[in-house]
Order: structure tokens, then sequence, then C-alpha cells
């Protein structure tokens, strides 16, 4: 027996396609065979397995078992619950590696499998290998035990563990979309001090309410609603597998992953002075003046949370974050990007400091800054693209980091281009003072771009 992946499932931090067309039943056996394979001949013998709530999610989920357990692996099962649930089961349930059936924040008909292998992401070369074992059919036999574990209860305790803020009441919304986060935040705010709101805590694979991407401000309304109407302190907000986090202050305003980073710095940096904190390339440079001025370390990291886990691993930051809301702990934690736990930490950030949440959002300089801007080419000139720019940066005598594509630092602030890793794409992301020196920056891009032949859409 072999089997093929469709290669636009393979991407480069997990497993990830429509259901129905590029991802189904026979891929899920197929995985469960395969990292069955990779855990036996690195001498493991046991994973834990989760899901998220998508519809499809107990399919896929038994089509893996059923795979993982013919291949002569023990599978414990912790069935519904967030990413960083699963991430916590492996780290602390003897295993040698979990993997988690989620979709993430993608549409509801998509699904997939985020990885894990000796309590290290398993990406990259990692995923290509297990494609090529399905292949090839190169399989293990056996059969392995099945077994369920409930630790949800136990999780939620752990996420309250060292809790030092006090007693001392905050107002706060808790949206979740709908997705995985639910029952875990539930059970969490019945231990934490203050007055929860929740919205959306079921999961429902249908996502009736809003999307659940805190990384769309569209799909924050809710929750910018519940903070006015009841006069809450800060809302916050969870992706579909809980492992991404967003704000919102008392005044409505919403903090992107980079300023919830840099409100998590300043009691970090107090308990441990001089640590490296890692901030991804899209990231504000305020984040990383902000750490800088605390007496940290600041590091610049490639977007992703595979590679931020291994550079966290790298460099022993005990803190991390992305952007887009993945914020990793290794003080107190794991070393995973978990939402639940960040949220724990953000509470106890705003208690300690004696502030509001919008007391310490005004305490950070203000910028304007792009969203994402993606340009479409053709596949086989994503990354030629990024690479004639930085022939001509190089030509000119311009500075530039290469740490993920190009990201110049100039008068007027700073640009990036970077292949994306997700479609046939380039993204373009810039930040300045203010909107004339954020157009001087795009129009810098755009002439670079221009002179590859690439068009940036208006």
């Amino acid at each position: 027996m072999s089997h093929r992946f469709d290669p636009t499932a393979l991407r480069e931090y997990d497993i990830r396609g429509v259901v129905g067309s590029a991802l189904g039943a026979a891929d899920a056996h197929a995985l469960g065979r395969s990292f069955a394979t990779v855990v036996r001949r690195a001498g493991g013998s046991r994973i834990v397995v989760g899901r998220d709530g998508r519809l499809s999610s107990p399919m896929l989920e038994a089509a893996l078992v059923e795979g993982l357990a013919a291949g002569g692996i023990d599978v414990v099962r912790i069935g519904l619950g967030p990413s960083p649930m699963l991430y916590y089961a492996e780290a602390v349930l003897g295993v040698d590696g979990g993997i988690q059936v989620t979709g993430s924040h993608n549409p509801a008909d998509h699904n997939g499998f985020k990885l894990v292998l000796g309590h290290r992401p398993f990406w990259g070369e990692d995923l290509a290998g297990l494609a090529r074992l399905a292949a090839a059919g190169d399989w293990s036999e056996g059969t392995g035990r099945i077994t369920e574990v409930d630790v949800l209860g136990d999780y939620a305790t752990r996420l309250m563990r060292g809790w030092d803020a006090g007693d001392t009441a905050l107002r706060i919304g808790w949206d979740c979309g709908n997705g995985a986060a639910g029952p875990a935040v539930a059970r969490l705010t019945a231990l934490l001090p203050g007055e929860h709101h929740l919205l959306h805590i079921e999961p429902d694979g249908r996502f009736p309410n809003h999307h659940p991407d805190p990384g769309d401000e569209a799909n924050l309304a809710d929750l910018r609603a519940l903070v006015a109407d009841r006069g809450l302190d800060l809302g916050l907000a969870f992706d579909g597998d809980g492992d991404r986090i967003g704000a919102i202050d008392g005044q409505g305003r919403v903090l992107w992953g980079d300023r919830i980073l840099g409100v998590l710095a300043e009691p970090l940096l107090r308990e441990l002075p001089g640590a490296t904190i890692i901030a991804d390339v899209k990231s504000s440079q305020t984040v990383f003046d902000r750490i800088a001025a605390l007496g940290g370390v600041p590091c610049l990291a490639r977007t992703g949370h595979s590679p931020i886990k291994a550079k966290m691993v790298e460099t022993g930051a005990p803190l991390a974050g992305e952007l887009s809301g993945h914020i990793f702990f290794a003080q107190g934690w794991y070393g995973f990007d978990d939402a639940l736990y960040a949220a724990v930490r953000l509470i106890r950030a705003v208690r300690l400091s004696g502030r509001s949440l919008a007391d310490l959002n005004d305490a950070m300089p203000a910028s304007v800054a792009t969203p994402d801007l993606r340009i479409a080419v053709a596949e086989s000139d994503r990354i030629a693209v990024v690479d004639r720019v930085a022939a001509r940066l190089a030509a000119s005598g311009t500075a530039f980091d290469t740490t993920d594509g190009v990201r110049v630092m100039d008068a007027d602030g700073w640009w990036l281009l970077r292949a994306s890793n997700t479609e046939a794409a380039v993204t373009v992301r810039a930040e300045a003072a203010d909107a004339a020196a954020l157009a001087r920056l795009l129009a810098t891009v755009d002439a670079h771009l221009a002179a590859g032949g690439v068009v940036r859409p208006s």
C-alpha cells in the first residue's frame, strides 16, 4: 500500500486543505501510518491525539487514530479542545509526540493537522519526509492500543498555577467564536478572579456567529460591542484552535499581537532582567524599541509558530510573539503558543501594573502600518521576486535584514517584502510614524517591485 498527499495540503508548518478535495479520511489514515513509522524509528511508542470542533474533525481523527494504531503506535485520545491543550498533554503525559486535528482559523470547509515530536514542532522537511514515506508505502506495522484521557480540567488548573496578581476583579469579555477554545475558557474563567462575560463558547464547526480569526478586525465586532455595552475593562478573543489571541481595551481599540507582546514584556523583564524577547519580522519597530528600553534584548525572527519555537530554544528566550497573535512563554510554561495562557499573563500584567489596559496601550508609541498587502505572482516566481529586490538593495548599498524576506529601515520607518508561505504571492508590510511617511515607504517598495516587473495592486 502507498498514498500520495495532495501537494497543496503540505504546508510549511502543518498539513491543511479543503476537506473532500485536498484532504480526506484516506489522507488522515496515511498520515497516521507515516507518523507512526517516524515515531517508532526514533525509538518512540506512544502519542497523544486531539481535535477541534470542525464538522469534519471526528471523521479525520478516527481515521488518523486507526492509521497510527496500524503502524504499531499506542494512542492516547484527549478529544475536543484547543491545540494548546494537545501541546500541554504532549508535554506532561509521558508520550513521544502528538497530533492535533485542526483547521486553525481557516474557513469551515478546511481542516488539517499540527504535529509535535519530542516536544518540538514537526514541520518543513519533516512533513515532506512523511509524504515520501507514504508515497513509498514504507510503513511500520503493528497493533497499537487506544486509550482515552480527559485532560481539560488539569489543563485549566495548570493555566492558573502561580497566579500572583491577587483577587481584585477585572471585568472581562471573552469571545471564543464557536471554536475549540470554548470549553477550556469556561473552565478557566471559573477559576480566574474577576467578572467574566462569555460569548460564543459552544464549539460549532459552522461558525454561526462570526469566523474565529481575531486577526481580522471585522471578527471582533461582537466583542467590541460587549466591552462597550457592559463597560468592561478589556476583551479577549481566540482563533478556531485557541493558539492565537486578540485583545480589545476598555476604549474599544484593538491590540494586535505585537502590542500585546509589548504589554507582556514589562513584568517579564522586571522578573528576568536582560532577557531575550523574540518578535517576528512583521511586528512593529516600537515593540523592539520598547524591549530594549526596558533592558531586554530584542530578537527578530521569521514569521511562523514553528520557526519561532525553534528560535526560542536556540536563544533561551522566555517570551516570544507574532503580530498574528501567537504568544509563546517558556517562563512558567512550556514554550509553545497558547492563547489561553497568554490571556492569563495579559490579565496578570494589567493587574500588576495598577493601570488599565487602555492606559498601558496609550503608554506605547503610536504608529501607522499597512496590513499584509498580498501581490499574486507565479508560484515559480514567489521567491525570485524577493531575491531580485534584495539584489537591487545590495547593489545600491542599502542595509537590510534577511531574516525572513527583506526588511529595510530608513528615516520614514521600515518596510518588509517576503514570499508567502501559503500561496503564490509575495507580501508587503510597512510602518511609519504618520500617513505621509507611510506613503513614501510604499512608493519606495513599488519602485523596487516595478524594476522587476511586478506591480502592487492599488
